[in-house]
């Protein structure tokens, strides 16, 4: 990495202090509520501006759009900040959407999760002898709500492209149980979150011998 600033909030000399909206002063952002709205009751803010939020174009336009139908056209429906997929796109991609791990023990506990994961080998990497334990694929299930999965984690070959689809599955209420029912395609990637049966806290090794 020779370079990762990140993105400066502007917004010192709007005229935001004129109409007492308040900001974070240490990073210039602000703070809403669940529906985007500032301190001052009339004015709303959406997009990389917002305070603990992500700086992700796909997120502000959602939130941008469900704001619109909220405002005026009868909507209740908010915009959805931690089931976002998103994917770093380094040489081996990864990808996630939900909870990390630290988080998800910070808001549930560590004692009402299960931690499945496992290493896998990519079919492509098998003729170039590729190692085939640098893939990992992770996903966090909430035990006091029907082992629910409220994250999912992988690094691997097209990482963006598996994690697009299981967010669908996460927002519809995926379970592990329902993954564990999922008929897997052979031999892809995407496969190996339904075969996944190895918990992190069993302390079994994870690494595999083959595709």
């Amino acid at each position: 990495v020779l370079i990762a600033i990140g993105r400066d909030a502007c917004t010192r000399n709007i005229g935001l202090q004129t109409i007492g909206v308040k900001i974070n002063e240490k990073n210039g952002k602000v703070p809403v509520n669940d529906e985007e709205q500032t301190n001052v009751p009339y004015v709303y803010a959406i997009g990389d501006i917002l305070d603990g939020k992500l700086e992700l174009t796909p997120v502000a336009i959602q939130a941008g759009r469900l704001l619109a139908q909220r405002l005026y056209g009868g909507s209740s429906k908010k915009c959805d900040y931690i089931n976002v997929p998103t994917t770093v796109f380094t040489p081996l991609e990864y990808g996630c959407c939900g909870y990390p791990e630290e988080k998800a023990i910070d808001e549930y506990g560590e004692q009402n999760l299960e931690v499945y994961h496992t290493l896998f080998w990519p079919l492509e990497w098998t003729v170039p002898g590729r190692d085939n334990n640098t893939c990992y694929a992770k996903i966090i299930c909430n035990k006091q709500d029907n082992n629910r999965v409220i994250g999912l984690h992988v690094l691997g070959p097209n990482a963006g492209e598996v994690t697009q689809g299981f967010a669908a599955a996460i927002k519809c209420g995926l379970t592990k149980e329902l993954l564990d029912e999922t008929i897997g395609i052979h031999p892809t990637c995407a496969e190996v979150f339904t075969t996944m049966d190895i918990t992190k806290s069993s302390g079994q090794d994870i690494t595999q011998k083959g595709c």
